[in-house]
């Protein structure tokens, strides 16, 4: 078994390696230190998550268009089939909503900033 700090080095270099988390603490340390903070952190790093995973099926939907595109035999049923995604356009309105919930909960982070904000001195 390693060492605690060798342990605690090596749990801390995926943490950094993930923008996501990185973000998310840095945003904690903005707020005042309230369980409703922490609460708001945790929510809109679920949200980020759940966004980006949205966004990259959207994403994987047009590579695999333009894959179906350059590479298969074009019929009429070929172009149908590869139009005709259903999951794809539920994953754009979930990112819709996703878009919104966050857009919500950073206006609330805000508001919590503002109340904890103490102006400082540039030097």
């Amino acid at each position: 078994m390693p060492p605690p700090a060798l342990a605690l080095a090596a749990s801390a270099q995926p943490r950094r390696a993930d923008p996501v988390r990185a973000a998310m603490e840095r945003l904690a340390h903005s707020l005042p230190a309230r369980t409703d903070a922490k609460v708001l952190v945790d929510l809109l790093e679920d949200d980020l998550r759940e966004g980006l995973d949205a966004l990259g099926d959207v994403g994987t939907h047009f590579t695999e268009l333009l894959d179906t595109l350059r590479t298969e035999e074009l019929s009429p049923v070929t172009l149908l089939d590869a139009g005709e995604d259903l999951r794809v356009l539920q994953r754009v309105e979930y990112l819709h909503h996703v878009i919104v919930q966050l857009r919500k909960r950073l206006s609330q982070a805000a508001a919590m900033q503002r109340q904890g904000y103490v102006p400082t001195r540039l030097r």
